[in-house]
């Protein structure tokens, strides 16, 4: 059974990334993609890994913590990584939840501050 490969130009399309990122993933070491002479193709698991990598993005982990942490399913297996996953979750979530307190009270300060000044505006 032939497994569906994607060229390098596919899996930039297909995933909405650049060129250049594709290249730094490669880079670092979260893809390793097939190689043919110059060409590039990347199968399921490349596929696979570039979910996990956008979805890591998406929730703020850093791009060497999501390396670490893919890696280890190679050397330690499914059930030390799903460990893993769970404790990076728990303190990317205390993380996020910070940030939403700190932008929070940003918002109300700015907030404040703009309708002070417009009251003020309105009594000129």
């Amino acid at each position: 059974m032939s497994e569906t490969r994607l060229s390098f130009k596919e899996m930039c399309a297909k995933f909405d990334v650049t060129p250049r990122t594709l290249r730094y993933y490669e880079y670092i070491e979260l893809l390793q993609p097939e190689r043919e002479g110059r060409s590039r193709f990347y199968g399921a698991r490349e596929c696979a890994r570039m979910v996990l990598i956008l979805r890591g993005r998406k929730w703020g982990f850093s791009l060497e913590g999501i390396r670490q942490w893919l890696q280890m399913y190679d050397h330690e297996g499914t059930e030390m990584q799903m460990r893993q996953w769970v404790e990076n979750a728990t303190n990317q979530l205390a993380e996020l939840e910070d940030q939403r307190a700190q932008l929070d009270e940003a918002i109300a300060e700015l907030r404040k501050s703009r309708d002070e000044t417009s009251e003020a505006l309105s009594k000129l």
